[in-house]
Formats: C-alpha cells, sequence, structure tokens
C-alpha cells in the first residue's frame, strides 16, 4: 500500500460568497490484517481530536460505542481554535501539550508527518505512534476502521459480527445509509456551515433552505418508522453521523449560523426525542454512555468556538460577541422516553 501524504495546495474557505471545504489529504488505512502497512495493534495508535469539532466527535464516539478507550490514546486539544490553527493550551480540561512530542500546535505534528505539508491542519488525526506519521484525517473513513478493524482487541460482544443489528454498518443497509449519509452531508453537517460561512447573502439563501427541507426530511423518516433510529430498530452509523450536527443546532447553529428558520426542540418532536435519547442515555447497552460522555462536558462551549471560528473564516473585523443560549443546552428526557 502507498502511504499517501499531503501535498501543497492553496486554501480557500471562500469562493464568490460560497463556503468551500477542501478534502483531507491523508488517507491511508489501519486493517485488521497483521501483514498490513498499519495493522491493528492495542497502543500503536492515537486520536487528536478537539471536542468543538463535530468531525472529530464522531470518532470519539466510535471509539466509546465499540469500547476502545485502552486499544486507541485519546490526545484532546483546546475547543477553539487559536490564531495558528487547532493549539494545547490546557483550557478546559484539555491538555497543555502533545504527549508525545511537546507540540503546541497541531500543524507541528502534520510538519512531522510530512515537511512539506501545507494544506489544512484538521482534526480527527489518526497517528501511528509506531510509524510516526499521520494514517488517515478524514473522519468518515477512521470511523469505519474503528467498527471492525479492531474487534479482535474488544470483548466478543462489542464485536461487530455480535452486535444487533449487524453493527454499526450492517451489509444489508450499507447502500441506504451511504445514499442517506450523501444528502444529509451536503445540506446538514456540511450545509450549517454553508449557511454559518457565507460570505454573500445569496449564498446564505441558497443554502439555508436545503438545510431545513432536509431537517424536514429527517423529521419524516423518524415519524414513518415509529422506530427510534434514522434506519429503524437499531443504531447505525447514519445516526452517529447526523449525532454531531444535532447536538450543536440548537445552542451554536441556530444563533451563531443563522440556521433560525426553526429550531430542534420547538419544530422536530420525532429529532428532538431522538436526539435526547442519544444524549441522555449515560450507560445501557446501546450506547454505553458514549454519546453523552463525549458532548456534555463541552456543549456549554460550541457557540464561543464557532462564534470565533466565524469570524476568523469571514475576516470579519468586529468584536467577536457570544450569543447566550439558549437558557437549557439540552431538554430533560422523561423516565418514559428512554431508550
Amino acid at each position: 500500500m502507498k502511504l499517501i501524504t499531503g501535498t501543497k495546495t492553496k486554501i480557500e474557505y471562500q469562493k464568490d460568497g460560497h463556503f468551500t471545504r477542501p478534502a483531507s489529504t491523508f488517507r491511508n488505512y489501519v486493517s485488521a490484517d497483521p501483514n498490513s502497512q498499519f495493522p491493528a495493534e492495542k497502543g500503536r495508535y492515537a486520536l487528536y481530536i478537539s471536542p468543538g469539532c463535530p468531525w472529530a466527535h464522531r470518532t470519539i464516539i466510535v471509539r466509546a460505542l465499540k469500547r476502545l478507550e485502552d486499544v486507541i490514546d485519546l490526545y484532546i486539544l483546546s475547543p477553539s481554535m487559536g490564531d495558528k490553527g487547532w493549539v494545547f493550551d490546557g483550557s478546559h480540561g484539555t491538555l497543555p501539550k502533545d504527549p508525545l512530542y511537546g507540540f503546541t500546535y497541531l500543524r507541528e505534528l502534520y510538519s512531522k508527518a510530512n515537511p512539506d505539508f501545507s494544506g489544512r491542519f484538521t482534526v480527527p488525526v489518526l497517528w501511528d505512534k509506531k510509524a510516526g506519521t499521520i494514517v488517515n484525517n478524514e473522519s468518515s473513513e477512521i470511523i469505519r476502521m474503528l467498527y471492525s478493524e479492531f474487534d479482535a482487541l474488544i470483548p466478543e460482544k462489542y464485536r461487530e459480527v455480535n452486535k444487533p443489528g449487524g453493527g454499526l454498518y450492517p451489509e444489508p443497509l450499507r447502500k441506504e445509509i451511504d445514499e442517506l449519509n450523501e444528502w444529509v452531508y451536503d445540506t446538514v453537517n456540511n450545509g450549517v456551515y454553508k449557511c454559518g460561512f457565507a460570505g454573500k447573502q445569496e449564498s446564505y439563501d441558497e443554502n439555508v433552505y436545503p438545510l431545513f427541507k432536509s431537517l424536514d426530511r429527517l423529521e419524516g423518516i423518524l415519524a414513518g418508522h415509529g422506530k427510534p433510529f434514522l434506519l429503524g430498530a437499531h443504531l447505525t452509523e447514519a445516526d452517529v453521523r447526523l449525532y454531531t450536527t444535532i447536538a450543536r443546532f440548537d445552542v451554536a447553529y441556530y444563533t451563531v449560523f443563522l440556521c433560525n428558520l426553526k429550531s430542534i426542540r420547538h419544530d422536530y418532536p420525532r429529532l428532538h426525542l431522538w436526539f435526547r435519547r442519544l444524549y441522555w442515555d449515560e450507560g445501557n447497552e446501546t450506547t454505553g454512555g458514549a454519546f453523552h460522555t463525549t458532548t456534555a462536558p463541552w456543549i456549554g462551549l460550541y457557540a464561543s468556538g464557532y462564534s470565533r471560528a466565524k469570524a476568523k473564516v469571514t475576516n470579519s473585523q468586529a468584536t467577536v460577541i457570544v450569543p447566550r443560549g439558549p437558557a437549557v443546552l439540552v431538554e430533560p428526557l422523561a423516565e418514559s422516553e428512554k431508550l
């Protein structure tokens, strides 16, 4: 397998007033095959994440769902970007320095992997401690590695083959999951950014209505089958990928990103129940508390992080004002509503 590394690129977040997201650049794969370039081994890999980033949030949810805490290290950077990107600063209980190399900035880790790299210094990063390089920085690929490639290293009941419904990416549902992921990514996961980072009114208008059309569609899916998860009775990748956006919606995207045609808590009762069931599930066998433990410590910081990110991406010279609300970050869940 050829080692794919980042190359020099010009980073553009705005094009004609539209927000554009450049592609990830490190795209290798950890495999259960012991003869592969990056074999699954306990203690060999580390996840670098910021808890403010929804793409990174996906990976730590799956790490927790799969009970990989003792297999893959977790290194948490500041919830907010600094002037030079993601930073180790010790804020809010995060790490003061990179525990492997003593770095302050994530960009230093990228430079260690490839001294010529000049692309985006993004999280998550799946790092190989033995080879001293980045394996992958694309969240959608990292989470799929975590589903099954490390299964030989965890208790049998948490392996995909033994999960109810066939696991997070079951063979019979893969086409349906992939199709749902495609439009949810474009209009919802990334759609909120295309609204919040828009540089022109026309760009905002082009994206805010498709965003809410897709939220309406998701509400309809849950209403149509009446089951707890997007694709039915069992948790899948589709739920994980949507969750990190919905967790940030009312507390940040609604205010900071102007995604305010409707709110989840007031206008989408089924999505709201779906979200609260995952968020408040603090330990049963369905989630093991993975959604709650990776969200609750950080949800009060989302608005602050996005306010600063918006000012940076849109080159705003105004003082950053952080909205104070909603008063209740996550509405409670009645006993009768629990999973």
